[in-house]
């Protein structure tokens, strides 16, 4: 098995992981992958990161207890109501890995990440 910083797409970090993690983690990747078909995969902080018009979309990472998700900078502001119920950092999720996945919750930050990173993209080509 590789080594964290060994690891060079996607498929390689979630098969590093026991099956409910596994199963987690892919269903995680599946709802990005249809709400941001465009987006661009890869790992970027030892983690599977997602890009989106050259910027930044998510991020979402395997833990023992729990799937960290990231939908920064600002995804996380804008649902802070639902994901209070949820532990959390600095621009981070902690979804518990004996929970149900929120896939809603997650299908709509990502499309909110999208929205934001089409709006920045249009705001610069004005400029």
């Amino acid at each position: 098995m590789a080594t964290k910083s060994e690891i060079k797409n996607v498929d390689e970090y979630i098969a590093g992981f026991d099956d409910e993690t596994r199963l987690r983690l892919e269903q995680i990747r599946q709802v990005i992958k249809k709400a941001a078909p465009a987006a661009e995969e890869s790992i970027s902080y030892m983690m599977p990161a997602y890009k989106y018009l050259g910027r930044p979309l998510v991020y979402f990472a395997g833990y023992k207890n729990h799937i960290g998700f990231y939908a920064t900078p600002t995804g996380h502001d804008a649902f802070k109501k639902e994901l209070s119920v949820y532990k959390q950092g600095k621009g981070s999720v902690q979804f518990p890995v004996e929970e149900k996945l929120p896939v809603s919750l997650i299908n709509k930050m990502v499309k909110f990440r999208v929205l934001e990173n089409l709006e920045q993209s249009k705001t610069k080509t004005k400029k």
